[in-house]
């Protein structure tokens, strides 16, 4: 059984996330390609995690300029088109079970159901310029159930996998422990897009309903995760390398917890009699500062482990995409709490951290089109 890699005897590099194992002669798969073909990780469906929040960030700034949703609109269109590539990629190459069976490629299976929560979001809130409201609602609609049955299936199966067939050493808590966990929180604040379309009345309760109880799934699992990155941060060896970048991904899910408790207050009058919408209101304003507060000591101490290790020299490898959606979802969190406040702390938060995104995305991005076309021409030598 594959041990999962760790600080005392080995340090995470590209090749243990990405771009996939080489398929050796003795242990081929029926699902895997010929022997010594490599194939590509589900992590690099973060890239589409990434740039799709780039642009439904840009839908909820408090403060916004002319034709940002115009660009956030051909954002949205391209993180759509790689959504499609990399799935059809990822399908062609018959790498499920060689991945599920590698400790530290399933954990990225959630990649891939945020990756279509996020571009039918973006549909929903961007794509009715384009493609119309009717076609928007629709994608938004196959979209959403097509990520949140995968993401329950990822939230259940990754932990049983981990707990039956995969073994761990005491410091292998990393960050994308939070990515099999974390879909379901997606799920429960895209959805809330969606609670205003259903027809008022029972349909409409359930899906409010079910939003809030995937949300208690997310965060209770995602808490219990961050407990364990942080004992594994204090208790053993401080990550290096590609480790690294992981460790923003608790900002990721600390600030989905914030977007997600505005977005289901905002809807819950629709379907929730007044005490109890009263009483959503009142936790996404109290419950969501506090755990913003959190998020932002997170933020520091993921922004301090990352400065650190830069000024050793941090090799490019996909995990640096953990940098980018966590940095969304902590754009959209205080953007809710800026319109639910009236606050211009938040207000100017939103937008600071906005422009920090953007830059982070554009060098991210870079990075990762030098990757492919590297790649690509060290398979194109090999023919």
């Amino acid at each position: 059984m594959s041990a999962h890699p760790s600080s005392d005897g080995a340090v995470l590099t590209e090749d243990d996330v990405d771009p996939g194992p080489a398929i050796p002669a003795s242990s081929r798969l029926p699902t895997a390609d010929v022997a010594g073909v490599r194939v590509f990780g589900p992590s690099w469906f973060a890239a589409v995690m990434g740039t799709g929040i780039v642009a439904n960030a840009a839908v909820t700034l408090p403060r916004s300029l002319p034709g940002l949703r115009d660009a956030a609109t051909v954002v949205w269109a391209g993180a759509a088109l790689l959504l499609v590539v990399l799935a059809v990629g990822y399908v062609r190459q018959r790498a499920l079970l060689l991945h599920a069976a590698d400790p530290m490629h399933a954990q990225f299976f959630g990649a891939p159901a945020v990756a279509l929560l996020t571009v039918g979001a973006g549909a929903l809130q961007l794509g009715p310029q384009v493609i119309g409201t009717r076609v928007a609602l629709d994608v938004d609609c196959v979209l959403w159930s097509l990520g949140t049955a995968l993401g329950l299936v990822t939230a259940a199966t990754v932990p049983y996998l981990m707990i039956t067939r995969h073994r761990f050493a005491p410091d292998a808590a990393f960050g994308g422990w939070l990515m099999p966990v974390v879909p379901p929180l997606v799920s429960a604040t895209t959805g809330a897009l969606l609670v205003p379309h259903m027809p008022a009345g029972q349909g409409r309760l359930a899906l409010l309903l079910g939003c809030y109880a995937m949300f208690g799934v997310g965060m209770v699992a995602a808490m219990l995760v961050l407990a364990m990155v942080y004992s594994r941060l204090v208790h053993h060896d401080t990550p290096t390398g590609a480790m690294v970048p992981t460790v923003w991904i608790g900002l990721g899910a600390l600030g989905q917890m914030v977007t997600g408790l505005g977005a289901l207050a905002a809807v819950a009058p629709s379907a929730l009699r007044a005490p109890y919408a009263h009483g959503a209101a009142v936790l996404a304003l109290l419950g969501g500062i506090g755990m913003w507060g959190f998020a932002m000591l997170w933020l520091a101490l993921a922004t301090a482990l990352t400065i650190r290790e830069f000024r050793r020299g941090l090799p490019f490898a996909p995990t640096w995409w953990s940098f980018i959606f966590p940095l969304g979802a902590c754009v959209t969190g205080t953007g809710a709490l800026a319109t639910r406040t009236g606050s211009e702390v938040f207000v100017w938060a939103a937008v600071i951290l906005y422009v920090v995104l953007v830059g982070a995305w554009a060098v991210v991005a870079c990075h990762s089109l030098r990757h492919a076309a590297a790649h690509a021409d060290r398979t194109t030598s090999r023919v």
